[in-house]
């Protein structure tokens, strides 16, 4: 079964100034999409073909590379997607308290992403996630995702150059400031963090 391109859930434009409608042309129809045409080949005819997104990135770990690259950012941009918003929502109150005891405050943890986005040495992604009842900031390199990992993602963060490069240029810092203050779905992370449980690709 080939997989579809998730649709994207607001316009093109919808992440200005941000992120502009001609990155999000690139890096969705472009980038996301050549992960999945890569993803479909390969599984076509193939025990993976009648799997889920999610098991073929865990069954593809450590045992074959480049359809783990290409399904990981498959799931990867997919989530990254709903983990923007047009108008930044509100997060829940559980979410709050949360955030509040590891963090200290919503700006607190606006700021460590920022900063550990910045920090990131070259191409990867940076998470808000939850494991045992406790949030963290995670970090993955290249591909790699937390799809399988045994936290809960809530919130990703893409940092590969393709991300912002039209817009900021080299000024990593400029985008993040601009995504985290101003377009992140806080309403994502809370259904992800009520449901205790890995969001699925669709």
């Amino acid at each position: 079964m080939a997989f579809a391109l998730s649709p994207l859930p607001y316009p093109d434009s919808a992440l200005e100034p941000a992120i502009s409608a001609e990155t999000l042309s690139f890096h969705y129809g472009k980038h996301h999409q050549t992960y999945l045409d890569k993803m479909n080949a390969a599984i076509e005819g193939t025990a993976h073909a009648d799997k889920s997104l999610e098991e073929i990135v865990a069954a593809s770990r450590g045992a074959d590379k480049g359809l783990f690259n290409n399904s990981a950012q498959t799931w990867n941009h997919a989530f990254y997607w709903n983990s923007m918003a047009a108008e930044t929502t509100a997060p829940s109150d559980e979410l709050v308290a949360g955030i509040e005891a590891t963090f200290g405050s919503v700006d607190e943890l606006k700021q460590k992403l920022k900063d550990r986005g910045v920090g990131h040495f070259a191409s990867g992604w940076v998470w808000l996630a939850e494991k045992d009842g406790k949030l963290s900031i995670e970090e993955t390199h290249d591909a790699d995702t937390l799809a399988d990992s045994g936290f809960n993602p809530l919130l990703v963060l893409d940092v590969w150059e393709h991300a912002y490069y039209l817009d900021h240029q080299n000024k990593r810092p400029a985008y993040l400031d601009a995504v985290v203050e101003n377009k992140l779905n806080w309403a994502f992370a809370s259904e992800n963090l009520a449901r205790g449980t890995v969001w699925t690709y669709a």
